[in-house]
């Protein structure tokens, strides 16, 4: 869809700036403001530097005259500080900093008439509760993906079946111990995956949802974690750091995006991965609208442009998501005619979606649950051998 400096969604005679209606979301958007400042996961947002064949950028600022920032962050955490200490547009946040965003009031909904390609997302995305908040929507979804199990395949000879191999002390199937093999992701919503291998591995403790966890649930999570903790090689969180180990530092297994698995095969690199019996956790990204956004036109454009079928399928081959746009699956010719199978978009109903834990069990706001400011303390600790 061609974009133009003038703003083809302007509607109206004056396009200074967008006009607010009674809801209090705009009517219209105005003309550019000439930049758009991203926080975004690295690899979200390319413009050609790394692999000219990557570059959904350059032809949106030709078009809108809008300018791209990017700060890449490395956590949802980072993410939520760089949030609330201002100065940018847009956010690429994953469901376990989203409703932090939202119930602090540093993001704002948007008007999704404002944005023709909104008819493109997928279904099962549109009304994802980890963006959707009180009838308003705040954001337009980017990206997801499941935390697969990633593992060496001289390890295991045949796929392993369940979290049990990063979880519990045993022996691998070369007859070495898992201690000091395997890795666990450096991010307290990891509690989520502890929770979903004991949902399955102890059905007394009757977790229905590894977010929302009662005292009880919570406690048996936190020592299976403390038993994990000497089976730890790395906690990881940069990708590069977590591909270099399982290629030079003897990692057998761990929690892993599809990224650091496909540049690991497409190295040559003995690696697979697999979606295990309980199931597994996952993210689905939101390009979220800061309250204070100095540039909202081109923020508005952006998060059109951002779900164009081409651009979508091309940030999903270059990053090892799945579109939120079904349409980019056949639009991308780098992401290729099995791409969008390969990133696990027929494994949508086996990914239970980030999203922040509250203290309220459940969405009617009954039932006592640990909050994420528990998750964090305690997990850290964990990691601290604590």
């Amino acid at each position: 869809m061609k974009l133009t400096q003038a703003g083809i969604f302007c509607f109206s005679v004056l396009c200074g700036g967008i006009l607010a209606h009674a809801a209090g979301l705009p009517a219209q958007l105005g003309k550019n403001e000439g930049q758009v400042d991203i926080i975004a996961w690295p690899g979200y947002i390319e413009r050609g530097q790394t692999d000219k064949n990557y570059d959904w950028v350059t032809a949106f600022e030709k078009q809108t005259g809008c300018q791209v920032n990017v700060k890449t962050a490395a956590t949802s955490d980072e993410m939520v500080s760089l949030m609330a200490k201002g100065g940018y547009d847009l956010v690429t946040a994953s469901g376990d900093a989203s409703l932090r965003l939202i119930y602090g009031k540093r993001v704002q909904p948007i008007n999704t008439a404002l944005i023709p390609n909104w008819h493109n997302v997928d279904p099962r995305l549109s009304g994802g509760p980890w963006y959707n908040v009180g009838g308003k929507v705040y954001g337009t979804p980017y990206q997801w993906g499941p935390n697969v199990l990633m593992y060496n395949t001289k390890v295991f000879t045949t796929p392993p079946d369940s979290w049990a191999v990063v979880f519990e002390p045993q022996n691998l199937p070369d007859g070495k111990s898992n201690k000091g093999r395997v890795q666990a992701y450096d991010g307290p919503i990891y509690i989520a995956d502890a929770a979903l291998y004991l949902k399955s591995a102890r059905p007394e403790l009757g977790i229905k949802d590894p977010y929302q966890l009662n005292e009880t649930q919570y406690q048996a999570v936190l020592a299976l974690l403390k038993q994990q903790h000497p089976l730890i090689h790395r906690y990881w969180h940069d990708t590069s750091v977590q591909m270099s180990d399982f290629k030079n530092e003897g990692v057998a297994a761990s929690g892993a995006w599809p990224y650091q698995a496909n540049a690991l095969e497409g190295a040559g690199q003995p690696i697979a991965t697999v979606i295990p019996k309980e199931g597994v956790t996952g993210w689905a990204d939101t390009t979220m609208l800061h309250a204070d956004a100095s540039h909202p036109n081109c923020a508005y454009r952006w998060m059109n442009w951002s779900l164009e079928p081409k651009v979508q399928g091309d940030v999903a081959a270059w990053f090892g998501s799945v579109p939120a746009v079904p349409e980019g699956c056949k639009a991308s010719t780098l992401l290729g005619a099995k791409g969008c199978e390969t990133n696990g978009f027929n494994q949508f109903e086996k990914i239970a979606f980030w999203k922040t834990p509250t203290a309220k069990c459940d969405s009617a706001g009954t039932g006592q649950c640990v909050p994420y400011s528990r998750w964090t303390q305690d997990y850290i600790a964990i990691m601290g051998g604590r």
